[in-house]
């Protein structure tokens, strides 16, 4: 009987070990594919994505309502 307990405490505790490792692996590989779904691998924009995009950025238009804006805000 002493016997049977041991060999089941050591199923469990391999079974847990192989349960963690797996755990471990899938958070992995899915951090892994969420970055390059996202299209950027490099991390090394400190949280920030950056794109590769060469198109100029526009802000705004110079419009007649923006130039009233501007005056009403001053």
């Amino acid at each position: 009987m002493a016997e049977e307990l041991e060999a089941r405490r050591s199923f469990l505790k391999r079974a847990g070990i192989a349960t963690t490792v797996l755990a471990g692996s899938v958070v992995a590989v899915a951090a892994s594919t969420e970055d390059e779904h996202r299209g950027h691998v490099d991390n090394t924009g400190n949280g920030v994505v950056t794109g590769s995009s060469n198109k100029k950025e526009i802000l705004y238009n110079k419009t007649q309502a923006w130039n009233e804006f501007y005056k009403a805000a001053k």
